[in-house]
């Protein structure tokens, strides 16, 4: 299973973006999805998930602002960021469960200047 994200970039202090997270391969049953991130010299943080049913769950700095959604026909996940904040400035990992096993993107970059 592969997993290809795509969408960042450099943008100025409340702009937008949208990610998106292509898997293709052996895909079986996927089940949660999720986007992490990194930033320069801290650890990996979990953003959101979105589960089959597609509820969602985020983490409390991007509520609001943040907005994921799954495409199942197409395997394909996306993640709408609204006003970005110099702080959101990091690595975006997709990351699934297909067939009970996690698979992650290489990542794509999204950098916001103030």
């Amino acid at each position: 299973v592969q997993l290809v994200e795509s969408g960042g970039g450099l943008v100025q202090a409340g702009e937008s973006l949208r990610l998106s997270c292509a898997a293709s391969g052996n895909i079986v049953d996927i089940g949660i999805m999720e986007w992490f991130r990194q930033a320069p010299g801290k650890q990996r943080e979990w953003v959101t998930s979105i589960f089959p049913d597609h509820s969602t769950n985020y983490r409390d700095s991007v509520k609001g602002r943040f907005t994921t959604s799954r495409d199942d026909a197409k395997n394909t996940l996306h993640l709408q960021i609204n006003s970005l904040e110099p702080e959101d400035t990091a690595v975006y990992y997709c990351s699934i469960i297909n067939d009970g096993i996690r698979y992650w993107g290489q990542g794509t970059q999204v950098t916001v200047s103030s």
